[in-house]
């Protein structure tokens, strides 16, 4: 039986009945009403953490695809950075075509017919067990909704929800959990439509509602429309101004587009905006926390303007901020790429006296791949034996480069038998840990 996780108040057989009915495709009709009334103890067998349970299990149960159920704990998924067109991947499917991103390997009979069996099984808890829904779980059916994409039947699902007479049932924390999974589907236009919306249904977005579309906003590179949003908060006597999450994302994602450009005026423009938004942020009173002064650091780093990362990484010092390995390996990055060898180690055992973070293998293999280009195959070898000692793993490729310039140095037995079997062991269960939850997908492609 499938076994999800349990909530406070959450009858687990009761889930497990009601998923293995789904599976079944049988209908919610009395006799099943019959057979789940006998499963508790009260009079009342559904809860509201039980319904919720039961319609987050939905999606992450049966929309994904055969090859990755019970391989992943979650539905979380890395969201695609581009706008989806669900009538071109529809057309595609119904041709034979390969249809890439969150669509790739997932059915869409099967998605349509679970997501007719959630609303069936929505309403036939509240006809035959006399369950009033609340703002909740009103919440997790128009989230699957959303995440089978049938935007048509969740608009009419909100709409019919708001005009019930309890009401309540659709709020501002309701549309914003909407917009997120819509953006987490790449749906992002539909979840500014979304957020548009929010009238419509008598609700005001919020800071939070706002830094959510931004970043959905954001991860597609639609920087015009979230600078707007930002803009519509900074004005004055606004109900809702923008917060230090609202700076961070906006900071963070000019850093991360400027990077995949490869037009240097656009990297100067999107960088100079990004201090420009830091230098605001601290006019305005915010206090920037170690996660925007990293994306400052990094995307400096990355774009060779290290006299403003060391400066940011002095003002962070001063402000009492303190750095952890992300800052420093954007350092270390650095002066690997740029064959500063000496100034990356420095940089390590910077970080590891100070004890502002722990060195793993991200840490070591800039350094490991920068000495090995400069011949000092010994270094390499005593940097391998430190990461091993500190109880990480090199990646393979790492591993294989150092044993090759031991080897044309003609000193491949500095590495004994022992480390060998360490490491060799230690990347092949990496490999298994990681086909078990990203298993091979192979498809032919015809041209």
């Amino acid at each position: 039986m499938i076994s999800s996780k349990p909530l406070y108040r959450c009858n687990t057989s009761l889930v497990n009945k009601v998923l293995a009915a789904i599976i079944q495709n049988k209908p919610f009709d009395a006799l099943l009403a019959a057979s789940a009334a006998t499963t508790p103890i009260s009079n009342q067998p559904w809860s509201v953490e039980t319904i919720s349970e039961v319609l987050r299990s939905i999606p992450r149960f049966f929309f994904q695809s055969t090859r990755s159920i019970g391989r992943q704990k979650s539905f979380r998924h890395r969201a695609p950075l581009k706008q989806r067109n669900l009538r071109e991947e529809s057309n595609k499917d119904r041709k034979g075509l390969l249809v890439l991103g969150p669509a790739a390997y997932r059915d869409p009979l099967k998605v349509k017919l679970r997501l007719d069996k959630a609303m069936e099984f929505y309403y036939w808890v509240e006809t035959h067990f006399g369950f009033t829904h609340n703002e909740m779980t009103c919440r997790e059916m128009a989230c699957v909704l959303a995440r089978g994409n049938r935007l048509k039947a969740l608009w009419e699902f909100l709409r019919e929800m708001a005009r019930r007479e309890n009401g309540g049932l659709v709020t501002t924390m309701t549309l914003t959990c909407l917009i997120k999974v819509l953006g987490e589907e790449g749906l992002v236009n539909e979840a500014l439509a979304a957020f548009y919306r929010m009238k419509q249904f008598h609700c005001k977005p919020d800071v939070y509602a706002y830094n959510t579309i931004i970043h959905a906003l954001c991860r597609v590179g639609n920087l015009k429309k979230a600078k707007f949003l930002l803009a519509q908060m900074e004005l004055p006597g606004f109900r809702c101004p923008p917060d230090l999450f609202t700076y961070t994302i906006i900071i963070s994602s000019f850093c991360k587009h400027s990077m995949q450009t490869g037009c240097m005026k656009v990297i100067r423009r999107r960088m100079w905006e990004a201090n420009h938004l830091f230098r605001i942020m601290l006019f305005k009173g915010f206090v920037p926390d170690v996660v925007t002064y990293n994306c400052l650091i990094d995307g400096c780093c990355k774009t060779n303007r290290i006299e403003r990362a060391l400066e940011l990484f002095d003002d962070m010092n001063k402000r009492g901020c303190l750095p952890n390995q992300v800052t420093y390996n954007s350092f270390i990055r650095y002066y690997s790429a740029v064959n500063e060898i000496d100034n990356a180690i420095e940089t390590l055992r910077r970080m590891q006296k100070m004890g502002h973070g722990i060195s793993t293998s991200s840490s070591y293999t800039p350094i490991i791949h920068a000495v090995c280009e400069a011949g000092r195959g010994l270094e390499a070898r005593d940097f391998v034996v430190e990461l091993v000692d500190r109880g990480s793993v090199p990646r393979e490729y790492t591993y294989r480069l150092v044993c090759n310039v031991l080897n044309l140095a003609g000193e491949g037995d500095l590495l004994d038998d022992e480390l060998r079997k360490r490491i060799e062991d230690g990347i092949d269960n990496r490999h298994r840990q990681v086909m078990k939850v990203k298993p091979i997908m192979s498809s032919k492609i015809t041209i």
